[in-house]
């Protein structure tokens, strides 16, 4: 797999005048996928994103990979039965990356749905699925299931199954698979303005380089653009004349340690205010707690916050459920928000809003938005049927699968690690086959390339010593390993600090204080890396602390 090391910025933007088929402004789930889907095609694909990949909101979802059970309620069949169907897709193709995860929904006395209302919904989440996964129990057996759960009136319950991922890994997966076979991506790489031809048709864009590296500027020309910005997608429609159709809705999320609500399956209640939905979801070593769902307005920003009103909503709704953890602000090690690209159908309550996608060609700029992590091969799939209108018709091999497979040469490798079996699968997963060797005591002879162990068109990686012992212990309590770090920095188009630490290995969400207190140990293992002097280094320790304490700290 291509390595995103030292210099690869400077080469792709020297390639910018080549002409491209497709060009994807977006560097989340939506543009990824659609960029894995064109490379497929053999289309020559580019995609640039004006920030950090996934720095948007598929860094700051919900993290489940799951059919939308809510939505049921609000009748939206398809978009349930198109999630369902890609959720078990993903957990074939997914191993290492998404998880199958079990979700209690405890019934309560005063719950706004009744219960035969839900199991009503489950039969029909099991029917999309083809198979029988969900049970009831009575209120002993739920609290047999989960002892946090002590909140009082507790009737009963019933179990089903949805799935989580690491949402940002996810997108970065998706992104590397596609670049390996053929396509192209950068980061930091902001649209200014739209090229049109003299019939007024959009045929692609200035560019700016927004790293901090360089200044400078390109024009990038493609046979079709497609607007893949998620919320942002107004923006670029209002370049051509276009009126905004999007609603951006903000979700924000607690993190919560583990220790404190010990949590060994998803909890799934209704919040005593509304009867929403939200979840409480073992990730990471941690739990993820949401989410909200209200208007966030017209100042779209990457790092949007909390707002006190949420903090009140998510914490009153965990005490409620949870009342023997007493739980407070102070357990909170972050929170995080993300905006939801709904389309805007005018419904007072925000919730009711439609999650299907949709797209429009205006003018030859091709935009989609709506949808959800989950259904990102659906999407990218429709909009190349619409791109077909200037490109011709697109194949699609039905049988590919959503991710490429782990190659069995490199589990083989991987088995000489003395790292546990789930361990080497994870990395496996998130980093590629290609990272193999950093985990594994080889010599430069042993280490295959990149092409041999991924079947991938696209390179080899040069010999890097394997990880030492100590890099192979986990990052203060978390999931994570040293080792990562290090190849994070190494090999994954890391630009700033923020990228590395709350993207690529997710301390900044899982770590008191952002991971702050362990930024000597960090320093040591990234510096070198990255490249950078010991001025950059405290800049951008700076700017992190700056970020962190903005948009993720919850005091």
């Amino acid at each position: 797999m291509t390595e995103w090391t030292r210099g690869w910025r400077d080469r792709l933007w020297s390639q910018f005048d080549r002409k491209w088929d497709v060009l994807v402004i977006g560097g989340g789930i939506t543009g990824a996928g659609i960029l894995r889907q064109s490379a497929r095609a053999g289309l020559q694909a580019l995609l640039v994103e004006a920030d950090d990949f996934a720095s948007g909101t598929s860094s700051r979802s919900s993290k489940l990979v799951h059919g939308g059970l809510r939505y049921l309620k609000s009748g939206q069949i398809k978009v349930t039965l198109e999630s369902v169907a890609e959720r078990e897709n993903l957990l074939k193709q997914g191993r290492g990356l998404v998880h199958r995860m079990d979700f209690l929904y405890p019934r309560l006395e005063t719950d706004h749905m009744p219960g035969w209302l839900f199991c009503l919904g489950l039969t029909a989440y099991d029917l999309m699925a083809r198979q029988w996964a969900h049970r009831s129990y009575n209120a002993d057996e739920v609290r047999a299931r989960c002892p946090a759960l002590t909140a009082s009136g507790l009737l009963g319950g019933y179990r089903f199954y949805d799935a989580a991922t690491d949402d940002a890994r996810l997108v970065l997966r998706v992104i590397r698979e596609a670049v390996a076979d053929g396509a192209e991506a950068v980061n930091y790489a902001r649209v200014d303005s739209l090229l049109r031809t003299k019939a007024d048709r959009v045929c692609g864009v200035v560019v700016s380089d927004t790293s901090g590296e360089a200044a400078r500027q390109a024009e990038i020309q493609a046979r079709v653009v497609i607007n893949a910005t998620g919320v942002w997608g107004d923006h670029l429609r209002g370049q051509i004349g276009q009126k905004p159709r999007l609603r951006p809705l903000r979700g924000s999320h607690l993190l919560i340690p583990f220790h404190r609500l010990p949590l060994t399956e998803a909890v799934m209640f209704l919040h005593p205010k509304d009867g929403r939905p939200v979840f409480a979801i073992p990730w990471e070593g941690a739990v993820v707690y949401g989410t909200t769902d209200v208007d966030h307005g017209p100042n779209l920003t990457t790092d949007p916050a909390i707002s006190p009103s949420e903090k009140d909503y998510l914490l009153s709704g965990i005490r409620h459920i949870f009342p023997g953890r007493e739980l407070t602000a102070a357990d909170v090690i972050s929170a995080f928000a993300g905006l939801r690209p709904v389309v805007n159908t005018g419904k007072a309550d925000p919730s009711m809003e439609s999650r299907e996608h949709a797209t429009w060609d205006e003018n030859g700029l091709l935009t989609i938005s709506g949808g959800k992590l989950t259904t990102f091969r659906v999407m990218a799939r429709d909009a190349l049927r619409v791109a077909g209108k200037y490109l011709g018709p697109i194949p699609f091999d039905r049988k590919a699968p959503v991710l490429d497979p782990i190659p069995a040469e490199a589990e083989t490798l991987f088995g000489q690690s003395p790292l546990p079996p789930a361990m080497r699968l994870r990395l496996l997963a998130r980093y590629g086959a290609g990272t193999v060797p950093i985990f594994v005591a080889t010599t430069p002879d042993d280490q295959p390339s990149v092409g041999a162990l991924s079947g991938h068109k696209n390179g080899t990686v040069p010999f890097c010593a394997p990880a030492s012992a100590e890099e192979l212990e986990p990052i203060a309590g978390t999931e994570y390993l040293w080792a990562e770090l290090r190849q994070a920095a190494r090999a994954e188009g890391v630009v700033h600090l923020d990228d590395l630490l709350l993207r690529r290995v997710r301390l900044g969400l899982l770590l008191p204080n952002g991971g702050q207190d362990q930024m000597d140990r960090i320093r040591g293992l990234a510096q070198s890396e990255l490249g950078w002097d010991d001025a950059r280094w405290q800049a951008e320790v700076e700017s992190y602390a700056r970020l962190w304490r903005e948009s993720y700290c919850f005091d």
